[in-house]
């Protein structure tokens, strides 16, 4: 891939994405869903503002393997996860999601980016909607609470205050006055309730107040101990239950004019789904809580993975009718290399400065994009074979070769293809910010290191993340590439570490120069070159 010359105060480029399935949500249903399909094969982009309903709780519970662990645990083990097969994780918020002319479904994200995909997962969840009440939205997910399963073990024999709101709300009372025997009921306001409903709990011993609670009354640490009424007052509380409303995050898909179910208890609405998961709208699917609102973080990931194999299914049976399926990262990379120019056509500074020296003799330019280092190194005597998954970015190449009287032979292959680079052995093999996916296996790292002859140099160089990779604001921006998703520098050092077949003889982070001509750039390189010892 040549280098783009962006320069601090030049105009960010949009990019448009091209995937399998787009799966707006990264929790645990969208994330389970998105395994499934990454281990299909399928380019699969998550698009994840950050906003889990559990983000208020520091433990979940009574999901096997991980019970008491916090959600942030889980999450960032799913990602890596799906990461580790080349699925993308982006920081952003999907604005609104419409269906294109050829039937696909197009994400416009927030920064100006947009995401084309086959297929679209909902696993967006739900926002809880709290009585008005003073302090229950600060201490949600703590000393606030809803759920005697996700909850219920740890406040256990505490003194508790459950605000009934709705006639449905009553429904958990009897599960928390098992776990404890100093519950008390706040009938707030004027709920409509059949008095025989609360005869029970009064005959079990649990207090029934009649009343309105103005504020959640806290201790000198911050902690819940109590409510105060309407009246004045107070009642001692070490938790408090309160039922919430919930509404569905289903706003940037009104496009697609989906069906919503009401909840059976009144608690909100949810997206309607068949019993593999899609909805009304054909090509969209729907798991986790926005389609199952009372399904716990377990029960969503298992949701979101049947979803996940469904969609697979789907794909798989339609790809039999094509002459030749294509990758979802071919389709990416075609659609990109088929539009306006891309890069600024000069070599990667790195490779200049890193090949300057070196007898001249063949070269594999892994990633070629449009040519730049390829073209490059043809100038300097070197043979050169240019790779690329995409076909129109060969084309460029050819033609720009052909207008400079230049041979440069072109390799169409995906580079995590089995014996992508055939059997020959190159001088040079070059990959610098190279979109490889990544697999389990690596497989694509070990062609890579198979490609380079004995005595040869292998060159890669990758971005520096950390700069690159900073906190964003996702209701501003949106990234439009996951660099965790793809092979890295770090992940050839891994390799070859203690492989004495290999002398390292560069690796650093420094200043990404600016090329034979080009301008220059503020991103850093890690640059790592090797030689393979002769044999």
């Amino acid at each position: 891939m040549s280098n783009h010359t962006s320069t601090p105060g030049e105009t960010r480029r949009v990019v448009e994405r091209h995937c399998d399935v787009l799966v707006v949500g990264g929790s645990a249903a969208g994330l389970a869903a998105a395994l499934q399909l990454v281990r299909q094969r399928r380019s699969v982009i998550i698009v994840d503002a950050g906003e889990p309903r559990n983000a208020p709780a520091e433990h979940m519970h009574a999901y096997l393997g991980y019970d008491g662990a916090p959600p942030a645990d889980l999450t960032a083990a799913g990602r890596a996860e799906v990461r580790r097969y080349g699925g993308e994780v982006l920081d952003g918020r999907v604005l609104e999601v419409t269906q294109t002319d050829e039937g696909r479904f197009r994400a416009q994200l927030t920064g100006g980016h947009a995401v084309v995909a086959r297929h679209v997962l909902i696993a967006t969840g739900l926002v809880d909607e709290l009585p008005d009440v003073e302090g229950l939205a600060e201490h949600w997910g703590r000393g606030v609470i809803h759920c005697p399963f996700c909850h219920g073990y740890e406040v256990r024999d505490q003194t508790l205050v459950q605000i009934v709101t709705h006639p449905l709300g009553l429904h958990p009372a009897a599960l928390f006055h098992h776990l404890t025997d100093r519950l008390t009921i706040v009938v707030h306001g004027s709920v409509d309730l059949d008095p025989s409903e609360l005869e029970p709990f009064r005959a079990a011993g649990v207090n029934v107040v009649f009343d309105q609670v103005s504020r959640v009354v806290t201790g000198p640490g911050g902690e819940v101990t109590g409510v105060e009424l309407e009246s004045g007052d107070p009642l001692e509380a070490e938790a408090v239950v309160v039922s919430p409303r919930f509404r569905v995050r289903a706003e940037p898909f009104e496009a697609l004019r989906l069906e919503f179910g009401s909840h059976p208890a009144g608690f909100g609405e949810f997206v309607k789904t068949d019993e593999t998961g899609e909805t009304s709208a054909p090509g969209v699917w729907a798991a986790g809580n926005v389609a199952n609102p009372g399904d716990q973080v377990l029960q969503a990931a298992a949701t979101g993975s049947r979803v996940g194999s469904r969609i697979s299914s789907r794909l798989a049976q339609d790809d039999l009718q094509l002459d030749r399926p294509r990758s979802g990262a071919e389709t990416d990379w075609d659609r990109r290399y088929s539009g306006e120019r891309l890069w600024s056509g000069n070599p990667n500074g790195a490779l200049v400065a890193e090949v300057d020296g070196l007898a001249a003799g063949s070269a594999l330019d892994v990633g070629a994009g449009e040519g730049g280092d390829a073209v490059w190194l043809a100038e300097r005597g070197w043979a050169v074979t240019a790779n690329d998954i995409s076909a129109a970015a060969l084309a460029r190449i050819a033609a720009e070769a052909e207008h400079r009287g230049l041979e440069i032979e072109g390799l169409h292959a995906d580079a995590n293809a089995p014996r992508a680079f055939g059997t020959e052995r190159f001088d040079l093999v070059s990959a610098h910010y190279a979109a490889i996916p990544r697999t389990a296996d690596s497989r694509a790292l070990h062609n890579l290191l198979n490609a380079v002859a004995p005595g040869g140099t292998l060159l890669m160089v990758s971005h520096d993340l950390g700069p690159r990779h900073a906190p964003i604001d996702t209701d501003d921006n949106s990234r439009a590439f996951d660099p965790f998703a793809y092979l890295r520098v770090d992940d050839v050092k891994e390799a070859i570490a203690a492989d004495p077949a290999w002398v390292v003889e560069v690796d650093e982070t420094r200043p990404r120069p600016a090329g034979s001509a080009s301008a220059g750039h503020h991103a850093d390189d890690v640059v790592f070159r090797a030689r393979r010892n002769e044999e």
